[in-house]
């Protein structure tokens, strides 16, 4: 596996989408914003602006563009720079009797000026760890519209504002499936530009450190030193030693132990491996060692962190049952069955609230 791949694999990226916008003139919404997640729009047609927190331009967004939200953060998404005047999200999901199914549909009636946004978000293991997701930008911004360098994220886009929303079978899943693609494209397109001179994508690019670091994550196990990396980047230990932390902020033995400590995580969460594979698997002869470099990673031994994973897991089974046993679905079902559910329960998570009914969005 790749580098990049390799990365994203272990930040357990998940794509979901939210809904298919049909905004008409003049509209202008709200987004709040919640973490963890890197929030995306796609301008399937018309264009519009992205009015970011914390980030000093406006992004315009003609048909054709994406934009990544990386950190999750407050956006306002409008046709009109000059004279926003958004809606809280909440509100226009709300006034719009939005169910999760179909297109949200907002803004004045009879106007041939709209626009249709693909939205949604990426998710990542809140506990996944690597220099790469943070040494992202906060606003990924891909002009690809007319563009054949970008025809194949065009061509997935463009399918994706295809079968979202059309009530077609199978098509919101495929929808929310190919989400989970862009991603991945986003950033490679990044790398391949803008990012060749930012920390950490700038070593991904060069050929020389990507070779050591393709090394590391092909065996990470194995008793690499800076000599042999050096070797496999084929520069001198001097050269390789400097090269490596000017690009990558962290020395070669930094990048190594964080790497594997986050594997060594990623086993103890998904497996029932015994402590001694795990720390084998993880570069470590003895057990006694592993455990302190993982409790020094993570402030916690790894014995403990297993057994917490366990309890948080009989809790969530827990309280299934209680929900059962009073007559109730179990709680992820609460918000209703199929893709439209599932949009509604990811939107009131996004609020902050707890979903009561079945079937369509709260209003409150």
């Amino acid at each position: 596996m790749d580098v990049l791949s390799d990365i994203l694999s272990l930040m357990k990226l998940k794509g979901t989408l939210y809904f298919r916008t049909s905004f008409t003139s003049p509209w202008g919404v709200t987004v709040p914003s919640f973490e963890n997640v890197s929030r995306f729009h796609y301008a399937h047609r018309g264009r519009c602006y992205a009015v970011v927190e914390g980030v000093d331009e406006p992004v315009l967004l003609e048909q054709g563009d994406l934009v990544i939200i990386t950190r999750g953060a407050a956006h306002t998404l409008c046709c009109d720079i000059k004279n926003m005047a958004p809606k809280l999200l909440d509100q226009v999901v709300s006034d719009a009797g939005f169910t999760g199914s179909g297109v949200l549909v907002y803004g004045e009636p009879g106007t041939d000026l709209e626009t249709q946004l693909i939205c949604g978000h990426f998710a990542f293991d809140p506990e996944a760890r690597h220099p790469l997701v943070d040494a992202l930008p906060p606003v990924i911004h891909i002009r690809n519209y007319g563009d054949t360098s970008y025809s194949w994220l065009e061509a997935t886009l463009r399918v994706i504002g295809g079968e979202a929303g059309r009530g077609e079978l199978g098509g919101d899943l495929i929808a929310m499936k190919l989400t989970e693609i862009i991603f991945a494209q986003a950033v490679r397109t990044y790398l391949a530009n803008d990012g060749r001179d930012r920390l950490v994508f700038g070593a991904i690019a060069n050929p020389n450190i990507r070779r050591a670091l393709q090394a590391v994550h092909g065996e990470p196990a194995k008793a690499w030193t800076v000599d042999t990396l050096a070797r496999e980047a084929g520069l001198s230990r001097t050269s390789f030693a400097a090269s490596f932390k000017e690009l990558m902020a962290v020395t070669p033995h930094q990048y190594i132990t964080s790497w594997r400590m986050q594997l060594a995580r990623k086993l103890l969460t998904e497996t029932e491996l015994p402590m001694i594979e795990i720390a084998e698997r993880s570069g470590y002869t003895s057990e006694a060692a592993f455990g302190r470099v993982y409790k020094k990673h993570f402030d916690v031994p790894p014995a403990e962190y297993r057994r917490r994973r366990d309890r948080d897991t009989e809790g969530v089974v827990r309280r299934s049952r209680i929900s059962e046993s009073a007559g109730g679905a179990p709680t992820r079902s609460h918000a209703g069955t199929g893709m439209a559910g599932r949009i509604v329960t990811t939107w009131n998570r996004m609020r902050g609230q707890v979903v009561q009914g079945a079937g369509g969005a709260s209003t409150d």
